[in-house]
């Protein structure tokens, strides 16, 4: 038998994504944000309000990276999420987060978070939060990539967010092989 919730927006996995851009003045900044995802091979998605200092940025420089959140920095994953930038102006520092300027748009890396998606605005609706970026560049830190240069989950400790118990949970163990153990039912 199954319980009914009603409408509400959960669904696992939820990313733990750390939003970072410049502001005009070449300061990095940080948001934490569970609501997004990949469409098509290009664009990721994501729901993000207006009145975010890091929304404002990316709006004016038009370029933004998506750091995957992981066990390791999860204490300062959840203040970046916590606090405002318009309220607490070095919340990067604070966070403890160091920004290296990406080669492919302009907006940091966070050299805390070893993997990032490097974006380019394609599409903001305030009135729906529906953010759309291009993917420029994927990047890793070798030291969470595996023997064939791979990004390895096991490595990386990505975590996700819980929306119904509001919890961190970090990616678990493999349990098979995409597009090839479901043949065994053909």
């Amino acid at each position: 038998m199954r319980k009914n919730f009603g409408a509400k927006p959960w669904t696992y996995p939820q990313p733990v994504f750390i939003i970072a851009t410049y502001d005009g003045e070449g300061n990095p900044d940080a948001m934490n944000a569970a609501w997004g995802g990949i469409d098509y091979d290009d664009r990721l998605n994501m729901c993000l309000s207006a009145n975010h200092k890091t929304v404002e940025n990316l709006l004016a420089t038009k370029a933004f990276t998506v750091s995957m959140g992981t066990a390791d920095q999860m204490v300062a994953c959840d203040y970046v999420g916590i606090v405002s930038g318009k309220k607490v102006a070095d919340k990067f520092a604070k966070a403890g987060f160091h920004a290296v300027k990406s080669e492919f748009v302009n907006a940091p890396l966070i050299e805390e978070l070893p993997m990032a998606v490097e974006c380019e605005l394609v599409s903001y609706d305030p009135d729906t939060c529906h953010l759309v970026g291009r993917i420029v560049n994927v990047s890793a830190d070798e030291s969470v990539l595996d023997e064939n240069g791979k990004i390895d989950p096991a490595k990386l400790r990505p975590i996700t967010f819980d929306p119904v118990n509001n919890d961190y949970l970090v990616i678990g163990a493999k349990v098979g092989n995409a597009f090839k153990d479901g043949l065994q039912l053909k």
